[in-house]
């Protein structure tokens, strides 16, 4: 377990925002939690858990004691007649977990190419993208309690996954820190390939039945050509959660905005594209201070070299408060604001 003390947190979040964690621990094991739960000074602070830094906003210094998860490894844990399942440590950059099962021979994450983050960081946000959630794939985690030291294996129903969401953002906020997911990839192995932006793929390239690996290039190609990398410029992916609505509500706003986007979900409400409605009330390209919305996709907000905080918030007040005047709907941001 290595302490260090003053650590500046611009490495480490992917926006690239300015702040210096009091007290950071690197977490490499179980025992590593144990130590900190069991120490006189750490046990009784209050704690923060950090992954990869890609769905966090610093806003402010943090006098809590940052715990940042570096749990390495991956691994084929089981071969069933129904699914292959897979563990990985928290620590573990997601894509190349994506890119592991892959090489492995094990395909069902390839929808989920390129998210930023570690794997940790998957069920406390329930990632997903292109017709597929993590917790489609999910079999169970191990975690540790910051009260107790005790080590946990968690199921699907206790993780109260739903969209963008899971127990992880509630009840265990910072009270739990994952070590370790594994995942049920089923097989055989069936092509997820609902959305329209993987059909037009299909209908550009002539591959009607493409396999795995090809659709983790096309949903690569797809996430590099409208979202930003954040080496290059700094930003937390999509900002805003796509806000889900009633039939009826939907009807109303598309009395008033024949053209907005729109998805029926399987439960009969209908998934409203954020982007379409930020671009609609001229958002795109549009700067506060150094914090501005990126030119490719409404739904990214960017660092444009030197953006604190703070001017991230503001942007995204004042774009929330813009949707909600024109259509009605709140809009919720993805990142922790902390």
């Amino acid at each position: 377990m290595q302490i260090d003390s003053g650590v500046s947190l611009k490495p480490y979040n992917t926006f690239g925002l300015p702040a210096v964690a009091q007290t950071l621990v690197r977490i490499t094991s179980d025992a590593d939690v144990r130590r900190v739960v069991d120490d006189p000074k750490l046990g009784h602070a209050p704690k923060f858990i950090l992954g990869g830094g890609s769905n966090i906003i610093v806003t402010r210094d943090m006098p809590q004691v940052v715990l940042k998860v570096e749990v390495r490894g991956m691994r084929i844990v089981e071969e069933r007649s129904g699914a292959w399942i897979v563990e990985a440590g928290a620590g573990e950059n997601w894509n190349d977990l994506v890119e592991f099962t892959l090489d492995a021979g094990c395909p069902g994450l390839e929808n989920l190419a390129l998210i930023p983050g570690t794997v940790g960081a998957g069920p406390v946000q329930n990632i997903g993208a292109y017709g597929v959630e993590l917790k489609d794939r999910f079999e169970s985690l191990d975690a540790v309690d910051l009260v107790t030291g005790r080590s946990v294996v968690l199921g699907p129903g206790s993780c109260a996954f739903a969209y963008r969401d899971s127990v992880f953002k509630h009840a265990l906020a910072n009270h739990s820190l994952i070590t370790r997911v594994r995942l049920r990839l089923p097989r055989p192995w069936r092509p997820v390939l609902g959305y329209l932006e993987l059909q037009r793929k299909m209908a550009e390239t002539g591959i009607a039945s493409p396999d795995a690996r090809q659709i983790f290039e096309w949903v690569a190609s797809i996430r590099r050509a409208k979202l930003p990398d954040p080496a290059a410029i700094g930003n937390a992916g999509s900002f805003f959660k796509n806000p889900v609505v009633t039939p009826e509500q939907c009807r109303d706003i598309i009395g008033r905005d024949p053209e907005i986007v729109h998805y029926p979900m399987p439960d009969g409400s209908v998934k409203l594209a954020a982007a379409w409605m930020i671009d609609a009330c001229g958002w795109r390209g549009k700067t506060v201070g150094q914090a501005g919305v990126y030119e490719k996709h409404a739904l990214v907000l960017v660092n444009r070299g030197a953006a604190i905080g703070s001017e991230v918030m503001t942007l995204a007040l004042a774009i929330q408060e813009s949707v909600y005047g024109r259509f009605g709907i709140r809009l919720e941001h993805e990142p922790v604001v902390v």
